[in-house]
Order: C-alpha cells, then structure tokens, then sequence
C-alpha cells in the first residue's frame, strides 16, 4: 500500500506514525512545503519572547529522526500543486530545486492545515507587516525584532494567538496594542466572563482597540501607520496580522472534492472526503461540534492530532470514528489561566437553545491551607433538560484541572446536576472537599429543585427603583461603602433575621453578595420567612468587574483607543 500524505505537522505526522505502527510494509511518503515538519504551532509566540529560547526546541521531530524510526519519508520543501483523482496521482515541485514530477498514491491524505486570514488590505506586503503561522513566520519575526529592535507593535485580531503574541512581546519591553473587530477579545468567550480577560491585558500594558476594523497599512518614515475604519490610524514600529486562519483548500476545490464552511473540505465521520481513497483533517476540515451537532471549523491541535490517528486506523482496515469537538483550549494570559469547553451562553442562544448558567468564584484549594487564589466560574446547561453545554473558567492555579472535568463530563454525556455527585481528588493543597465543579452542580441542582432562584447581569438595569422590589446587598457595612448598586438597600446576612421588618412582605426581594454565597444564604432565610427571593449570579465582584470593562469599552468607543 502506498500512501500520500499533504503536510506534515498535527494530522500528516501523526497518520504517517499511526500507519507504520499497524502496517510495517506501507509505503508511507509526507510532502510538506515548509522546512519543518510535526512543529508545535501553540508554541511560535513563546519562541519570539525567549521562553522557548532554542528554535530547534518548536520541532517535535526532524525529517531525519522520523525516517530513522518509522522509515518514512519526509520530503521537506516539496509542495503538492495539484490532484488527479482519476489517476490517482499528484504532482509535485521540489521548491529547493524547481523539480517537477509526478507521484501515485493507493490512499491519499490532506493536511494542509490553514491560512492566516488576510484580507487584500492595503500595504500587506510591506516588510514591517507580519503574519504569525509557520516557524519561518516566527523566525522572521524574531530576527526583526533582534536587527531593528522595535519599541511597538500593533497586532490585527484578538484571538489565541494574538493574546499570547501581545503577552510575549510586552515581557520584551515593547509598547502593545490589539486591534479587533469584535467589541471584545477570545470569542470562545461571553463577554461577561471575558471582561477579566481584558482586565489582564489592561493591567500589564497592552492597549485594547475593540470594534474596530483594520483596513490597511502604509510605512511613513520608517514606521507603519496602520489605518483603522472610522477612527484615527495608529502609528507603531511593526504589524502582525493574527485575524485568524482559513482552510487552506485550493488543492482539494481543484480536485473537484465537496467543500463546505469557508471552503473546508467535507468529510464523513471516518474522515473520508467525498472522492474514494483520499481523506482529509486538521485545519482543512469541517466536522461536527460535539455539543450542537452542527458544521464547525475547530482548529485546535488537540482534534487534529486524533483525526490523524482515526485516518490511519481507517487506512489500515480499523474502523475508527470522529466523534466531533467541542473546541475544548487553554490561554496563559500574563498570570491568569482563562480555560473554555463546549459552546458559551451566547453561542447556546444564537443557535435556538434555551440556556441558562450559574456563575461562582471558589477558591483553588481549601480556604484555610496558604496560598489559595479565586477563579471565576460560568457553567452553561439548558433550561429544561439541564444538558451541560459548557464551561469558562478564568483564575489561577487549578483552572486546568477543572476545565478537564468538566469537558470529560460533556464528552461522557452527564447532566449538569450529576456534577454534584463527581467523585473528584482532595487534599487541602489541591482542592476542597466541596471541589468547584461539585459546587456548581450543587448550584444547578437547587435550580432545578426549585431551592435556587437566579437574576443575572443582563437584569440589573432593568430592575424597577419604584418601590415595587426590595433590592437587597447583603455584604457587610465596609463592603458596601466601598461600591454597591444603586438603589440596593444594605442589611449584612448575619444581622438579616433580626431585621426582617425592615424588608417589605409581598414584594419580590432581589439579593446580591461579593461572590453569591451570602446572598444565597439570605435567599433561603427570606424563602424561609415567606418571601420570594432572587440570588444574584457571580455576586458584587463579578458585577464590578464586568461592568467597568463594559464602561472602558463605551468610553473607548466614543473617545479613541481603550487604555
């Protein structure tokens, strides 16, 4: 059997491996037009900020290594140019020496992976605008930086790797902006949840230019002005395009194979296209999201480097499955970790599915061992049913470990009640006995029992001041009078009992804490008293802290660039 492989980093590496070690006889050859091969792409922007300090550390395997080990061939610098399926064929340019051949196959593999999104902006060309994909990319960034030392950069896009990049170059000393078109960074993100993202960012130097678009570049006296819609341009040292990244599929639309989202290549679940013999993943590709059911582009390494395996087991005579992704990623952003699975509370809504979400900020470990610091916690079920949906989770230490819970209990089909009764590690260090994901299924079970009723962000404005509604923070005195809502009357939920006729009998009481628990606690002693009662979701701090995101943004908006 002679297999074909297009690319060779996540899928092609990882179907090239996975074929030599259910077929010994295969004859297994990789194109890849690139220099490198199997290179970590998640690690290119530490490259450029010296913590990954040897270029030679971002490639995971060398042409040489893999041929010595699983004897296949590894053709650097060749590029596939085009496919003939009824031949069962493709042709080939060595770009070293400008060779052009043929090559027959019995079982093709695409991996082309992606291209940085670029629309035709004006002066994308010029030597001082950058995209960020390729290790040669990376490198060419680097050597800039080390020749011209720049002291600003400006980066198109607000996405995983603009953040890292943006991270990256502010720990070299230069001045960071970030444009995005978007009103907010990370749109796996709500825009609540989000808002301590931004903080972040804001907190270690690095500009924010949000709902704005970039249309273009032009260099004026040794630096690029970049030209933004509607707003004044921005003047820096040197640009990175990081929009984000289209499937790169000229080759397969060529070959005449069904392409979908964005030009992805169509693919079933065994990861065949629809022409016999030639399968497809990675970056180029449209699945199914695991949590909706519907067509996605997901192009993270963690699904690629499974598809890659799933080709080669079907390849060899296996019968293995996709069963889709639910985009579960991970973000360093300065100190904070920002994790995210599933789809968020804004993806559930614009695809027709009730959803609901409760909101907590547990500590890392137990209260009382040293060093433990708050996350903040949204997890998103639907109304109803009370399917799990997914998660965001931004803090400290241990927001990976939750995150792997929950995408494990999406991925295993649990209900969002049944995190209550996950069975999860405790020692003092780590967690706590009432672990934060137990504490959300507590929550979401009270809600579904009837014991937990919620009002959320997006209520505040519209609660009534007339008299009609008892607005109640049950914080203590000092925290009150360091900020509370207007129009919110202060009894601290240790006194609440012993000042019940201060709260009015028939009204509705809306309540509001710092984290959630004392209002919760007050909930249930008003319910208990026969009032009806509304615990704030994500308490005081969670309220603050979004909603001054969202006043710097407006203020941003009206006034030029968000500093």
């Amino acid at each position: 059997m002679k297999v074909i492989i297009v690319g060779g980093v996540a899928v092609g590496a990882s179907a090239a491996a996975r074929i030599r070690r259910l077929d010994e006889s295969a004859e297994i050859t990789v194109f890849e037009r690139s220099g490198y091969i199997s290179y970590a792409n998640c690690g290119l922007p530490y490259y450029i900020g010296d913590v990954i300090e040897d270029a030679e550390d971002l490639t995971i395997q060398t042409p040489e290594n893999f041929y010595k080990r699983f004897r296949i061939n590894m053709k650097v610098r060749h590029e596939v140019t085009a496919i003939h399926p009824d031949k069962k064929t493709v042709t080939v340019i060595n770009l070293e020496t400008g060779e052009e051949f043929e090559e027959s196959y019995d079982k093709l593999i695409l991996s082309p992976g992606a291209k940085p999104t670029q629309p035709r902006f004006l002066g994308a060309e010029l030597d001082k605008v950058f995209t960020l994909r390729t290790v040669e990319d990376t490198l060419r960034i680097k050597n800039y930086i080390n020749k011209k030392h720049p002291k600003s950069a400006v980066l198109a896009g607000g996405g995983f790797i603009g953040l890292e990049l943006a991270e990256n170059l502010r720990e070299l000393g230069m001045d960071v902006t970030i444009v995005e078109y978007a009103n907010q960074l990370m749109s796996p993100f709500d825009s609540d949840m989000v808002a301590f993202i931004h903080n972040e960012m804001r907190k270690h130097g690095v500009k924010l230019v949000l709902g704005r678009a970039v249309e273009g570049f032009e260099e004026k006296e040794g630096r690029i002005k970049v030209l933004l819609k509607d707003d004044a341009p921005l003047h820096t040292d040197m640009a990175v395009l990081v929009i984000g990244v289209t499937p790169d599929t000229a080759l397969a639309k060529e070959a005449g194979l069904e392409l979908g989202i964005k030009g992805a290549v169509v693919i079933n679940d065994r990861m065949e296209t629809s022409v016999p013999d030639i399968y497809a993943g990675g970056d180029a590709v449209q699945i199914k999201h695991f949590v909706t059911g519907l067509n996605t582009l997901i192009p993270l390494a963690g699904p690629a480097n499974k598809q890659g395996r799933i080709i080669a087991d079907n390849i060899c005579g296996l019968d293995s499955r996709y069963k889709g992704s639910q985009g579960s990623s991970i973000l360093k952003v300065f100190t904070l970790t920002a994790a995210v699975t599933g789809i968020n509370e804004t993806q559930a809504k614009a695809v027709g599915i009730d959803a609901d979400s409760v909101i907590l900020s547990p500590m890392s470990h137990a209260v009382y061992y040293p060093g433990g610091k708050v996350m903040t916690m949204k997890v998103v079920f639907e109304k109803e049913t009370y399917r799990l949906l997914g998660a965001q989770i931004v803090g400290y230490e241990g927001v990976d470990k939750r995150i792997d819970v929950l995408a494990t209990a999406i991925r295993a089909g649990l209900n969002a009640v049944d995190l209550k009764d996950l069975d999860l590690a405790y020692a003092p260090p780590y967690s706590s006995a009432k672990d934060p994901v137990n504490m959300a299924g507590f929550m979401i079970d009270n809600i579904a029992r009837g014991v937990l009723k919620q009002w959320h962000l997006e209520d505040a404005d519209k609660l009534p001041r007339d008299g009609s509604v008892t607005l109640l923070d049950t914080r203590t005195v000092a925290e009150y009078s360091q900020g509370h809502i207007d129009g919110f009357k202060n009894i601290p939920v240790d006194e609440l009992r012993e000042r019940l006729d201060e709260v009015e009998k028939g009204k509705p009481v809306f309540v509001i804490c710092q984290s959630g628990l004392r209002s919760y606690i007050a909930s249930r002693i008003l319910e208990g008293n026969g009032y009806t009662a509304y615990n704030f979701a994500g308490g005081f701090r969670f309220y603050d802290a979004v909603t001054n995101d969202r006043s710097l943004i407006e203020r941003a908006t009206v006034c030029g660039m968000d500093n």
